[in-house]
């Protein structure tokens, strides 16, 4: 059988874990109890995401320690600030779980940062320098371009920072947009050992530790990863459920309320080791996943394409960009 470093028991997941504190979900209300009314969002263009994932993959594989790596990085930086976004760029040393010392970039994009009512939309940036699902053993460790499994929630987020930064009426929320780094170097499934959990989604784990600002807090958290494939399905992830079912709940009906039940499924999906996990474990913010999941695979629950060669671009798919992008502007802009 292979194994899924991503996917585990959500009892195995939470044993440790306390619930990070409740924020009473007040999202139509102001703090002094006046009504705020939703503002009408402005477009998702999945034609502008689809090209910001392609700039992406045009790097290479986006592997800490390679030039790549530090260019994109360099893009991201220079795109936020055209964007009049405030742009903290958090560079930190991971240790990976062959010990090898990863220069690892989390880059945060801030959109109206005095706003006191915050929401994050994260992803990770970095790929896997390892294609160790794939059927053809040779090619096992080399890394991968990522076209989906990473560059697809930054694409989303990128469309997201432009749309904000050129919208003539502005959200009543400032948002976070945090790309995390240093995700996917977990160990491969052709390595010797237990694979533990911590040598994933380091970028998350440090950010959680030493968060952007002093004092920060954000109402509450969504993380994109794998979300662009076609018909690509979004169960409802079993920790972003305990940790902040109302925030599911909130995303996951206005999915449906636009038209988009065949991508947010009213179904559960096991507890999955994901950037998430620790921001919920570590920072106390709730933070759900938005991940793609293929309950009639048991083989490859996020995709045939996942940690293989074949996630490049073929692997995307504008409609479902659309469909995402469509209902997180609108959620944005409902707070």
């Amino acid at each position: 059988m292979r194994k899924f470093s991503h996917l585990i028991l959500l009892s195995s997941v939470l044993w440790a874990c306390k619930e990070a504190p409740k924020t009473e979900d007040n999202s139509n209300s102001n703090t002094d109890g006046t009504t705020v009314t939703s503002k009408v969002a402005p477009v998702f263009s999945e034609d502008s995401a689809y090209k910001y994932i392609k700039n992406q993959v045009d790097f290479g594989p986006r592997v800490p320690n390679t030039k790549a790596h530090v260019a994109c990085a360099d893009y991201f930086v220079k795109f936020f600030k055209e964007q009049n976004l405030e742009v903290t760029e958090q560079k930190f040393d991971a240790k990976s779980w062959d010990g090898v010392v990863l220069k690892s970039r989390n880059i945060i994009a801030s959109y109206n940062p005095t706003a006191q009512k915050r929401i994050i939309v994260a992803s990770h940036w970095d790929t896997r320098p390892y294609a160790d699902q794939d059927d053809d053993k040779s090619k096992q460790k080399q890394a991968i371009l990522g076209a989906n499994d990473g560059a697809s929630g930054v694409g989303v987020i990128m469309e997201l920072a432009r749309i904000l930064n050129n919208a003539k009426e502005k959200p009543n929320v400032g948002v976070d947009f945090i790309l995390f780094d240093s995700e996917d170097y977990g160990q491969p499934t052709f390595a010797k050992g237990e694979s533990k959990s911590e040598f994933w989604c380091l970028g998350s784990q440090y950010w959680s530790k030493n968060k952007h600002k002093p004092g920060y807090n954000a109402f509450y958290g969504i993380l994109l990863d794998m979300v662009a494939a076609k018909d690509a399905k979004y169960y409802q992830e079993e920790g972003s459920v305990y940790f902040a079912k109302s925030v599911v709940d909130k995303v996951w009906a206005k999915g449906q309320q636009l038209g988009y039940s065949k991508h947010f499924i009213n179904q559960s999906c096991p507890g999955i080791t994901d950037d998430h996990l620790f921001v919920n474990q570590l920072s106390g913010i709730r933070m759900i996943d938005i991940i793609q999941y293929n309950d009639t695979s048991q083989s490859q629950f996020f995709g045939e394409y996942w940690h293989t060669h074949d996630d490049d671009m073929d692997v995307i798919d504008k409609s479902t960009l659309k469909a995402l992008g469509h209902t997180l502007i609108e959620v944005i802009y409902q707070e």
